[in-house]
């Protein structure tokens, strides 16, 4: 029978020394320097989406408050074609109508103003299972979300609205014969909200275009090269698009698609620039 002496041990895993431990995976930075279970990522996901709509809540109930407020902002384009004449006005035909304009105007705004914590929860959840150099690529790209949306509504509110609720207001007639009767526009408050939110939305994500094509060309799903030899094709779509999207005049669907068009083009000079980063980071690894 064998013993074993006492001047050595038996080392277990716990024993190795720091120096010759294996060093983590290079540029991984985990939750608590380990890896989470299936249920504590959940129990993760749940804590950021609970700390997003309570930030989403709070935000809403601040501007319902001030939802009148909200509301004329977006009326001021058509008051502005309006400000010769004094009797004018919007209506609202329903008892609850204006109730609910008045909630959908919080919702929106809220949604907006709320974004910025809602992306950072995202970050906060994700960005521990990414690589340093996945951190550097993805969150540019998280920080223009909200701007690039931000500008296509400024640009559909201080450039469309003001000359497409012109060109609507101009088919408007007077009564100045017998018999004729007078036309008169009185927009109800739902679909004037409805009509802007939709015209603020449709410009908000076509602007968002850079943003999806530069993530395409960072994981290598597009080209540039590919990207203008479908140029014709991203035409055709801009103005499919610009149709479904805008009311039916020609004005606001030039107004949608010569920008979608525009960002096309700058969506063409990102992947450029991504492509020959990537050519530059594979030349100096051989």
């Amino acid at each position: 029978m064998s013993t074993v002496s006492d001047d050595k041990s038996i080392e277990g895993p716990d024993d190795v020394p720091e120096e010759d431990a294996p060093e983590q995976e290079d540029g991984r930075e985990g939750l608590d320097d380990r890896k989470m279970s299936l249920i504590e990522h959940l129990t993760e996901l749940r804590r950021r989406l609970i700390w997003s709509a309570a930030a989403f809540i709070v935000v809403f109930l601040v501007c319902f408050y001030f939802a009148n407020t909200f509301f004329d902002f977006l009326v001021a384009p058509l008051a502005e074609v309006w400000k010769s004449d004094e009797n004018r006005r919007l209506i609202f035909t329903a008892m609850h109508e204006k109730f609910f304009t008045n909630i959908k105007v919080a919702f929106f705004v809220a949604a907006f103003i709320s974004f910025p914590v809602f992306a950072s929860q995202v970050w906060m959840f994700v960005a521990p299972g990414l690589y340093r150099n996945e951190k550097r690529a993805f969150l540019p790209f998280l920080l223009a979300t909200p701007f690039l949306f931000f500008g296509g509504g400024a640009f559909v509110y201080y450039f469309v609205m003001p000359v497409a609720w012109e060109f609507f207001t101009s088919f408007e007639q007077l009564a100045v014969g017998q018999g004729e009767l007078a036309i008169e526009l009185e927009p109800k408050v739902n679909e004037y909200l409805s009509l802007v939110m939709r015209l603020i939305f449709a410009f908000g994500l076509s602007f968002e275009l850079p943003v999806v094509i530069s993530l395409l060309a960072r994981a290598g799903m597009v080209t540039p090269d590919g990207l203008k030899k479908k140029r014709r094709y991203a035409i055709v779509i801009a103005f499919v698009a610009a149709a479904i999207l805008t009311p039916p005049d020609p004005l606001s669907q030039l107004a949608l698609a010569i920008p979608i068009i525009i960002l096309y083009e700058v969506s063409i000079y990102c992947a450029t620039l991504i492509q020959r980063s990537r050519d530059r980071e594979a030349e100096a690894a051989a």
